[in-house]
């Protein structure tokens, strides 16, 4: 029942999806509409020329009159193929809009919705459907607008038979349930396969990616084949979908190739009838024949509604990307202040487990709080709430008094920075990726903060220096770090947050950018409260304030020269790290400041 339940909310979003999609393309598609429909009805109307142009030629071929049926029917031939060119042209021009405004579409909702878009799917199966599946969504519009306009051939084919003579329309209609059905199931198999089919690329993709992202690792693990056979452990579903496909299509097809010249064998034999009763002429007979032809065209149907079928079932996988909301922003400023970070019986739950609970701190403005804590107990949650990466499930986060979901986006991120362990080199070159931010930062201070985070001297050395493509500079993980650090430190501001930011440096470059985080940072006008998620006894040695978290709990907060009287604190650190506590009298400490509850 959850399934089902699911699966009907997945359809709804993403045929909500495609309503949005058409109504964007209304215009596009009636376009396309109406030029099928035109190459339609000359294409209905093209038979009965040349059926009167074939009794034209018989009763007098040097007339005047054969003369105007032949110019006609050859005028009506050529408009056809300037409609059916235009038709392509329309097509894939509106084809190629509404992918590209979906794909900004559904991009646009992920990168608003932060960190919680990467959830559900795993990266390669994310961009699978953002790019492949778009594209499948995308062609919507023109194949309804397609299909609508392909169901004018068969019913006005089945009109012409009509108007000709009923007992042909009569001979058609006997055979048409069969070609019905075989119409139904055709659409209810194909959707389940495409669906099933979708699924297991989006499967390969994600895992391909993980492997890829960790090709370092399986190297040196010597797993390449294991990890082979597990990329590809979906493959086998994907092939039996894949030929289930062709299977369903070759029985339609099959069914059409035995019903259809049914029909107009049907439809001719009547006609001869008619004939020789003298009801019909021999252009009449002609007409009729290709008429036949034309109405049995329901099984042209079958390729128009595949692709509407591939369009649906493709929105409807973009289902678990809507499911996560853009993150909402507020109307109000950030009044003036000393970059004052308040938690209030924070709570937040993942994966059903509660992270953080009851979570009370106040971390004066200017001060530089250590967050530690053994793996697990919620150090980077409580790092991304701080920052509103993340929104609390319970509680509440607040900059100088001002609740955090209450401020506008560019006073939320001007007003915080972040420096992460793995930061992403953005910006196109290394100047460009210390400048990203909500406003650029200047050449000069983009020099500052590369000093400040001692990454001017690897900088200068690259081939172009600051200009040089972050794609092409060859980069160790400590080097990476710096440039994240520097990115944190180039934008003013009244907090920052490094989550892990200093894992990959030495102890010597460590300390060095310790000292630049006790003092005033390039370009601040005053002090910046700091959070620096730390892993090591040196870290917290030079913070101000330290709090320890054991089971997203706060267990004490204070000093880290006072906590380490404690057993179970210094057991937090890891042994290599015991050694950092020799730099604790280098570093003045604040008093107070940190309320842990």
């Amino acid at each position: 029942m959850a399934s089902s339940t699911s699966t009907d909310a997945e359809g709804r979003a993403g045929d909500g999806l495609l309503r949005q999609l058409l109504r964007r393309s209304l215009g596009r598609g009636v376009a396309v509409f109406c030029v099928s429909t035109a190459s339609a009805a000359v294409g209905l109307a093209l038979p009965a020329v040349l059926g009167r142009t074939l009794d034209a030629l018989l009763a007098d071929p040097h007339g005047a009159a054969a003369g105007r049926w032949v110019l006609g029917s050859a005028g009506l031939t050529c408009l056809l193929v300037v409609l059916d060119a235009l038709d392509s042209l329309l097509t894939g021009t509106a084809n190629a809009r509404s992918i590209a405004w979906l794909r900004r579409r559904l991009l646009r909702h992920t990168l608003r919705a932060g960190p919680r878009a990467g959830r559900r799917l795993a990266p390669g199966d994310l961009v699978t459907r953002l790019v492949g599946n778009a594209a499948q969504a995308g062609t919507a519009p023109t194949a309804l607008a397609s299909a609508l306009a392909a169901v004018v051939t068969p019913v006005g084919g089945l009109v012409a038979l009509a108007l000709i003579d009923p007992w042909l329309a009569l001979a058609f209609l006997l055979g048409l349930p069969l070609l019905a059905a075989a119409l139904r199931s055709f659409v209810r198999d194909t959707t389940d396969s495409v669906a099933r089919y979708q699924h297991s690329q989006g499967e390969i993709a994600g895992r391909l990616v993980e492997a890829l992202g960790g090709a370092r690792t399986i190297a040196a693990a010597g797993t390449a084949g294991r990890e082979r056979a597990r990329v590809l452990a979906p493959l086998p579903e994907l092939s039996r979908q894949g030929h289930r496909m062709w299977r369903i299509q070759g029985r339609s097809a099959a069914w059409a190739a035995a019903i259809v010249p049914l029909l107009q064998i049907a439809v001719l034999a009547v006609a001869g009838l008619r004939l020789t009763a003298g009801a019909l002429s021999v252009g009449s007979l002609l007409a009729a024949a290709r008429y036949a032809v034309l109405a049995t065209g329901v099984g042209m149907l079958v390729g128009h509604l595949n692709g509407l079928v591939r369009s649906r079932t493709a929105a409807r996988r973009f289902a678990p990307v809507l499911a996560e909301p853009a993150t909402a922003y507020g109307t109000r400023p950030l009044p003036p202040g000393d970059g004052t970070l308040e938690l209030r019986d924070v709570r937040a739950v993942r994966g059903g487990r509660a992270v953080l609970s009851g979570v009370d701190l106040v971390v004066p403005g200017g001060r530089c709080l250590a967050v530690v804590g053994r793996s697990g107990s919620g150090k980077s949650t409580l790092a991304a709430l701080a920052g509103r990466l993340a929104d609390p499930d319970g509680g509440q986060v607040l900059l100088d008094g001002v609740p955090l979901p209450e401020l506008t986006h560019d006073a939320l991120r001007r007003a915080i920075g972040y420096a992460f362990e793995r930061p992403a080199l953005l910006g196109g070159t290394i100047g460009g990726t210390i400048a990203l931010g909500p406003a650029p930062a200047p050449p000069g201070r983009v020099v500052e903060a590369a000093r400040a985070a001692c990454a001017d001297d690897f900088v200068r050395l690259l081939p172009d220096g600051y200009d040089t493509p972050c794609a092409g500079a060859p980069l160790s993980g400590g080097e990476t770090q710096r440039l994240g650090l520097a990115r944190a430190f180039a934008h003013d501001g009244r907090l920052l947050i490094l989550d892990d930011a200093t894992s990959s440096l030495d102890t010597v470059t460590e300390l060095r950018v310790s000292r630049a985080l006790s003092g005033r940072l390039p370009g601040a006008r005053r002090p910046r409260t700091r959070v620096i998620v730390a892993h090591r006894a040196a870290t917290a040695a030079r913070a101000d304030l330290v709090v320890w978290l054991e089971d997203g709990r706060v267990r004490a907060a204070g000093r880290h020269a006072d906590l380490w009287e404690l057993a179970g604190y210094r057991a937090v650190f890891a042994e290599p790290d015991v050694s950092g506590e020799q730099d604790v009298s280098e570093v003045p400490y604040a008093d107070g400041g940190v309320q842990g509850g």
